[in-house]
């Protein structure tokens, strides 16, 4: 979420769980927040490719 937020993604609301992330031009994902646990390899290339990020484009902006 954090990566994210810096590349212009700010919460548009959030539903149980997951937060719904939306950028200016339109695009947006679902990420799910649970305490202690981290994204799995799967999931984490879905949210990269519904928001058109690669994944160097992720590590720049960690």
């Amino acid at each position: 979420m954090r990566a994210l937020k810096r590349a212009g993604f700010v919460v548009d609301r959030i539903s149980g769980s997951h937060h719904i992330m939306r950028h200016a031009d339109g695009r947006k994902s679902s990420i799910p927040v649970h305490a202690g646990k981290t994204l799995r390899r799967g999931l984490l290339a879905s949210i990269l490719k519904d928001v058109c990020l690669s994944i160097e484009e992720l590590r720049q902006l960690l």
